[in-house]
């Protein structure tokens, strides 16, 4: 939902087991900036793919995990939120 804004290259991957995308070692050497829903998606990350986090900035954006794909108030969320954290 990111992609039209021309200074950013955005990438959507997931944590868990039946994520279509699954983020990889590749994502994260890739990403400058990684943000999570839940902090303890950030944890799940840090448990998986430790040294490679090191130094990445991951933000948790604490918004509860539970919208489903491309729901309408989560991208309402997304868009204030994500913004105001980018440099």
């Amino acid at each position: 939902m990111f992609s039209e804004i021309d200074t950013w290259e955005v990438a959507s991957a997931g944590i868990s087991h039946d994520a279509d995308v699954r983020v990889s070692a590749e994502d994260i050497d890739w990403a400058d900036i990684i943000f999570v829903m839940e902090s303890v998606h950030r944890n799940k990350l840090k448990k998986k793919f430790g040294a490679l986090l090191k130094n990445k900035k991951v933000i948790s954006l604490n918004i509860p995990d539970d919208f489903e794909y491309m729901d309408p108030q989560l991208i309402e969320i997304l868009q204030q939120k994500v913004p105001k954290l980018v440099d």
